[in-house]
């Protein structure tokens, strides 16, 4: 756990993925993780699956028209362990920070929807898969278990994630909490860009719902990244004269104290890098207030129970069993292609 009374400066990336494009993408992320760091900042917070970009097509096409970017997707999706995340490694010890990325991540013949933490060695130090992939997202990615449910110590805090609406999940944002998270990554994508969906309208207030009173509930900070889009990506997406459909911009950014109070945004449409020095003494001042997973809690009448064991695909029985169990997927899992 970090010193409770510590500053330290983090910063919240709002930019668009270079769209379905691997290289291009690690390419980015590591510019901005030295740009970040030239402002000061000892933490990076990329939006969800900045690499190699949010499938937006899942809400603007059918299955039968959008097949093709699936496969374009699952060949540039990230293998963790391999020469991808090595190079966001080198970046992150070059630059001298922490940093969490989202990721598409491939796993033998699945994608998950991936939160990836490095440290300022490198090391890759934690990973979330979203638990529950949000209505058609399930056609994309597969479902995390609880042993990413997990709180990543650092020198500086305890670091806790959960993407887009996984915030809808109280019990899930209970058990970060419950493990004593001191700032917590909400990583979303850019859906108040989608101007044909009816929820595109009102989903930069339920980020900014959902992200201040995580703050104010766990008494934590809150670094929100969300990812905007470009022109690029409608282009690709086929939609460049379908404004109706998709426009450019989108995404609520922001750095939030543990009152639930904005240090630095929100920003929308335009990419940048939100920079802030927050003071870790914050969080002692709102415990007094309100201890959620200690003097505030009633085990008594409510408790949570958490399943934090990986789930194995095959279970072996005999006295060799064990030995031929597969277990569940990893850091630096398996690969079919590349």
């Amino acid at each position: 756990m970090g010193d409770s009374f510590a500053k330290i400066t983090v910063a919240a990336v709002h930019a668009a993925s270079p769209f379905l494009d691997r290289d291009a993408g690690i390419e980015k992320t590591c510019r901005l993780i030295e740009e970040a760091a030239a402002q000061g900042a000892k933490l990076v917070v990329f939006p969800e699956t900045f690499v190699p970009g949010y499938p937006f097509w899942i809400w603007t096409h059918t299955p039968a028209t959008s097949g093709h970017f699936f496969v374009e997707l699952f060949a540039n999706s990230v293998v963790l362990g391999s020469e991808a995340t090595d190079r966001i490694g080198a970046a992150a010890r070059k630059a001298g920070v922490h940093v969490v990325l989202g990721i598409s991540e491939r796993d033998g013949g699945t994608l998950y929807n991936t939160l990836v933490y490095f440290d300022d060695s490198g090391a890759i130090i934690g990973r979330h898969r979203k638990l529950h992939p949000t209505s058609v997202e399930r056609t994309i990615w597969g479902r995390g278990d609880g042993s990413d449910l997990r709180i990543v110590d650092t020198p500086f805090a305890k670091l806790g994630g959960l993407i887009c609406w996984e915030h809808s999940m109280d019990l899930a944002r209970y058990a970060l909490t419950s493990q004593g998270e001191q700032i917590h990554i909400a990583a979303w994508p850019a859906i108040s860009a989608l101007s044909h969906d009816p929820s595109s309208a009102i989903f930069d207030d339920l980020t900014q719902s959902a992200a201040r009173h995580h703050a104010a509930a766990g008494q934590c900070f809150v670094i929100n990244a969300q990812s905007c889009i470009d022109a690029a990506t409608i282009e690709r997406l086929g939609l460049a004269d379908r404004p109706e459909m998709i426009r450019e911009g989108g995404g609520w950014s922001a750095i939030i104290g543990p009152t639930g109070r904005i240090i630095a945004g929100p920003h929308r449409d335009t990419e940048t890098i939100l920079v802030a020095e927050i003071d870790m003494a914050e969080i002692v001042m709102f415990k007094y207030v309100s201890d959620t997973a200690g003097h505030y809690a009633r085990p008594d009448i409510l408790r949570l129970a958490v399943n934090y064991e990986p789930q194995s695909i095959t279970a072996g029985f005999g006295r060799e069993g064990a030995a031929f169990s597969i277990p569940g997927p990893i850091p630096g899992g398996s690969d079919i292609a590349d």
